[in-house]
């Protein structure tokens, strides 16, 4: 059985920041899992005896590679748009082995990235050598999934990899979608899950990470001339008109719609925030509930909450059948 709880030191903790920290927000995984569901959800923790999220300090990451507690990173910097890494999340039936054809792939460019393992997949890892804008690591990404014919997926599109930072970038009171922190326990199996090609502990992965080559973005630069974000993965604008042409319930029928903001249109489906997870104080990228937007009746919480925790969430709960 793993050990959950090691030693890290200070310089351990600043070379972690070094690596993965563009910005002191962060979210935290529960050890308890949710009563419905059973997953470990993450959450913005508040800072003690104050009403403000708290911000990221080295001793947090110093817990982090201890095992005492777990963190997920945000990606993207709000004030530059731009991220300090890219990373590759496959958590699908082979999706080791399609993880395994992009590194190879990336290879061929000369980039060195870092294949981390997860609970049902991996993570593939791309550093560069200063933050660059997250817009350009998407498009690179992009296109050398497409060479090898990887789906990539998000709300309501089908399953395949999903890229890190999510989104190309951000309001300034938003954060994206925030991903756990490497070297940490995962609560859910209670286990570490480590870099490939480094000793499992958590100085031998630092140095590991560290002496990887870094990509540079005159290099990332190059590698995407001319290219742009796949039209078929582009997010259509939000039409507030055809919203509210279709929201309106029809002889008395619940319309989900009614009751939450649709905030941008991702496929075939309305994206905005699961009011089950709002009211657990989840979902702050506000993206976790897509809503069919041909026929709103149809809508699903991708995080797991079921239609009777959304309806009894936004105060319309399921009627109880009356028995005859």
């Amino acid at each position: 059985m793993q050990k959950l709880t090691l030693t890290a030191t200070a310089e351990m903790a600043r070379q972690y920041w070094q690596l993965f920290v563009n910005r002191r927000a962060y979210t935290r995984q529960s050890k308890k899992p949710h009563p419905e569901s059973g997953r470990h959800y993450y959450f913005r923790p508040k800072a003690k005896a104050v009403d403000v999220k708290a911000a990221l300090t080295l001793s947090t990451i110093r817990q982090h590679l201890e095992g005492r507690l777990t963190i997920g990173l945000y990606a993207i910097n709000p004030q530059t748009q731009r991220s300090k890494w890219v990373a590759i999340d496959a958590d699908y039936k082979d999706s080791l082995a399609d993880l395994l054809k992009l590194q190879y792939e990336l290879w061929q460019d000369g980039v060195h990235p870092a294949l981390e393992k997860s609970r049902r997949g991996g993570h593939l890892w791309i550093f560069f050598q200063r933050p660059v804008l997250a817009r350009d690591a998407r498009i690179y990404i992009y296109h050398r999934a497409a060479r090898l014919d990887l789906s990539v997926t998000g709300a309501g599109l089908p399953e395949g990899i999903e890229i890190f930072p999510r989104q190309d970038e951000l309001a300034p009171e938003e954060f994206g979608n925030a991903l756990r922190g490497p070297l940490g326990v995962h609560w859910g199996s209670r286990k570490r899950y480590w870099f490939y090609d480094a000793d499992y502990e958590p100085a031998e992965q630092l140095a590991y990470l560290r002496k990887l080559p870094k990509l540079s973005e005159e290099e990332l630069r190059r590698f995407i001339d001319g290219k742009s974000i796949p039209v078929q993965y582009q997010p259509a604008p939000v039409n507030r008109a055809t919203i509210e042409g279709r929201s309106g319930s029809r002889n008395g029928e619940f319309c989900i719609l009614e009751y939450v903001e649709a905030k941008r249109k991702v496929g075939r489906n309305w994206v905005t925030q699961c009011p089950s997870c709002a009211m657990n104080g989840h979902d702050n990228s506000g993206d976790n509930l897509a809503v069919l937007a041909s026929n709103p009746r149809y809508y699903k919480c991708w995080a797991g909450c079921t239609k009777e925790m959304i309806r009894a969430a936004v105060g319309k709960p399921i009627p109880e059948r009356r028995l005859a």
